[in-house]
């Protein structure tokens, strides 16, 4: 009965076995790797996580299959290992952005640079971090408009993290007339600010004047406005533009 019609019954019995026990020994590392990988992933607070317990399991069973191609299938496992190293390289190669989108999420979750909630400034955007994903981070700008930044522009930009007093900042350059009640003017600013204001500043700061330069029109200062966060800048500055316009300490100038 060892050979049946042609075939080598004690032969496929040991491929068999041997396929049975590469697949049991597979099974019980994905198990254990994969219980110890929860565990560390877990603790991390990494989102999507499944995703590096799947590349695990992909490369345990990738080996645990090189490992039978030759002993029960006949098959070099050289020649597969150098098809699938051109391939990896031509798809590398045609997939660089995605890839170097997805190392920078890597980096910016395992070092948590970058978490939802932060405000933060990179470039010309500057707003609270909604979201961080493998490929991008969504940052929403005040005024409501949402930013997706790659990751790997991320990575390699500078980024300034905002705190809440700048945060909500806003300047309202003012020129005063010389000889002019220094203490008085920004008195009167605070004043016609909070009154006209009122339902945009943020009770959280208060708002004052700076004086920091001289000019032929007279000393230059700022009024220091702290608004709400759902709160355009423009829309303070111009209402508190038009409040103080006509006063008789204001330069004709700046």
């Amino acid at each position: 009965m060892e050979h049946f019609i042609g075939i080598d019954a004690g032969g496929w019995l040991d491929k068999a076995i041997a396929l049975v026990v590469v697949v049991a020994i597979a099974l019980v590392i994905q198990r254990v790797v994969v219980r110890l990988m929860h565990k560390v992933l877990d603790a991390s607070n990494l989102p999507s996580a499944s995703l590096f317990i799947n590349i695990v399991r992909a490369v345990i069973w990738a080996l645990a299959l090189l490992s039978v191609m030759r002993p029960v299938f006949g098959v070099d496992p050289a020649g597969f290992v150098a098809a699938l190293g051109v391939v990896s390289i031509a798809v590398s190669l045609g997939m660089q952005d995605t890839i170097s989108n997805i190392i920078g999420g890597i980096s910016l979750m395992l070092s948590k640079a970058v978490q939802p909630g932060d405000l933060i400034s990179v470039g010309d955007v500057t707003g609270e971090v909604t979201d961080v994903t493998w490929r991008s981070t969504t940052v929403r700008m005040r005024g409501g408009a949402e930013e997706v930044i790659p990751n790997s522009v991320l990575s390699k930009t500078a980024l300034t993290r905002i705190t809440d007093w700048s945060a909500g900042y806003c300047g309202v350059p003012i020129a005063v007339v010389p000889g002019a009640d220094l203490g008085a003017v920004a008195d009167e600013c605070c004043e016609v600010a909070a009154r006209e204001l009122a339902d945009l500043l943020d009770p959280a700061f208060e708002t004052d004047v700076v004086f920091s330069a001289f000019s032929a029109y007279g000393t230059q200062g700022e009024i220091r406005l702290h608004v709400k966060p759902d709160v355009v800048f423009s829309t303070a500055q111009d209402r508190l533009a038009r409040a103080l316009s006509g006063r008789p300490w204001l330069a004709s100038a700046l």
